[in-house]
C-alpha cells in the first residue's frame, strides 16, 4: 500500500511539474507573438506567426484596401498604440488553455516612448491575444476579437465597392459619351447619402489622356442628383438618375431632390478643397487598381501631383 501511494504522489508530481512546464512554454510563445500584434503596419514575417485565416484577413486589411477607408476605422491600423507616437510594451500575465488546440492569453500594454521612458499616470490596458495551435506550433489566430471585425468590414467593403463601380460604369457609359472623350474616363463619386434603393450624390465625370507620367484632362463636368439601385445577389445596377438642372434651375432642383439632405450636399459641393482632395484620393485609387504610372493630373491650367 505504502509504495503504491508513493508512486500515486510521485506521478502527481511528475504531472504537475509537466504541467507547468507546459504552461510556462505557453506563455513564453504568446510573450512572442505579442511581437507580431498588427499596429500601424502588417510586419511580412507575421505570415509565420499568424494562423493562415486570420494573416490572410489582416493583409487584406492593411495591403489590399485603400489606406483612406481603414484610417476611417482606427482599429484597422492602431490595433494597440493608436495615433500618438508610442510603443507598446507587452506583459504576458496569464494563459488559459481552452482546449488541446486553443488558448486565451491576458495581455497588459503599457504605452512607453522610444527612449523606453512613460507617463506614471498612463493607465495599463487589458488585452486578448488569441493563440490556436497549428501542427507543432502555436499561431495567433484573434486579437481582442478583431477577426469578426474584419470578416464584417471586408464584406462591406466588397459591397460598397460594387455598389460605386455600377455607379462609376453608368456614369461612364451614360454621361461620359456626351463629353470630348479622350483615351482614359475616370468618375468621382462623392456619396451623400443612401437610402434603401436610391444613392444621393456629387458626381464628376472626367476625360483624359495619358502623356508620360501625367493625365491630362480634356474635358469633365458635375453631374448630381439621385441614383435608383437595383440589387440581386450582390449585383448592382442603376435603373434610373434624376439630375440636378442647370442655371437659375440648379438650386431650386437640388434643393428638391436631395431633401433633407441638401445641407449635406451643398457643403460638400461647394467646397474645392474638399472637392479636390477627394479628386485626388480616387485618382490615385484608380492608378493603382489600373496599374497607371501616372504621378500627376493636369486640369485646364494646372499640373497637380497625385500624392499616392
Amino acid at each position: 500500500m505504502k509504495h503504491t501511494i508513493l508512486f500515486a504522489i510521485v506521478c502527481g508530481a511528475l504531472t504537475l511539474s509537466a504541467c507547468s512546464n507546459s504552461q510556462k512554454q505557453l506563455q513564453k510563445r504568446a510573450t512572442e507573438l505579442c511581437a507580431y500584434i498588427p499596429d500601424h503596419q502588417l510586419l511580412e514575417r507575421s505570415q509565420d506567426y499568424l494562423t493562415p485565416d486570420f494573416y490572410a484577413l489582416l493583409d487584406t486589411m492593411f495591403n489590399h484596401l485603400p489606406e483612406h477607408e481603414a484610417m476611417d476605422h482606427e482599429w484597422l491600423y492602431y490595433f494597440v498604440t493608436g495615433n500618438g507616437g508610442t510603443i507598446a510594451n507587452y506583459t504576458v500575465t496569464t494563459v488559459e488553455r481552452i482546449d488541446p488546440t486553443h488558448a486565451v492569453a491576458t495581455v497588459l500594454v503599457r504605452q512607453v516612448w522610444e527612449d523606453g521612458s512613460f507617463d506614471e499616470t498612463t493607465d495599463l490596458e487589458e488585452h486578448q491575444l488569441y493563440m490556436e495551435r497549428v501542427g507543432k506550433k502555436w499561431l495567433m489566430s484573434d486579437f481582442d476579437g478583431h477577426k469578426a471585425d474584419c470578416i464584417n468590414y471586408i464584406a462591406n467593403n466588397r459591397r460598397e465597392q460594387a455598389l460605386r463601380d455600377a455607379i462609376s460604369d453608368y456614369l461612364i457609359r451614360e454621361i461620359g459619351c456626351q463629353y470630348l472623350q479622350g483615351e482614359i474616363c475616370i468618375p468621382t463619386l462623392m456619396m451623400v447619402a443612401e437610402e434603401d434603393s436610391v444613392i444621393y450624390g456629387d458626381f464628376w465625370i472626367m476625360w483624359y489622356n495619358l502623356a508620360g507620367d501625367t493625365l491630362k484632362m480634356v474635358s469633365g463636368g458635375n453631374h448630381s442628383g439621385k441614383m435608383t439601385i437595383a440589387e440581386s445577389n450582390g449585383t448592382f445596377v442603376v435603373t434610373a438618375f434624376e439630375q440636378t438642372l442647370d442655371g437659375a434651375a440648379n438650386e431650386p432642383s437640388a434643393k428638391r431632390i436631395f431633401g433633407t439632405h441638401y445641407d449635406i450636399y451643398h457643403s460638400m459641393h461647394s467646397n474645392e478643397s474638399v472637392r479636390e482632395a477627394v479628386w485626388q484620393e480616387q485618382l490615385s485609387e484608380y492608378i493603382r487598381r489600373h496599374n497607371l504610372s501616372s504621378r500627376y493630373y493636369q486640369d485646364y491650367q494646372t499640373t497637380i501631383l497625385i500624392e499616392r
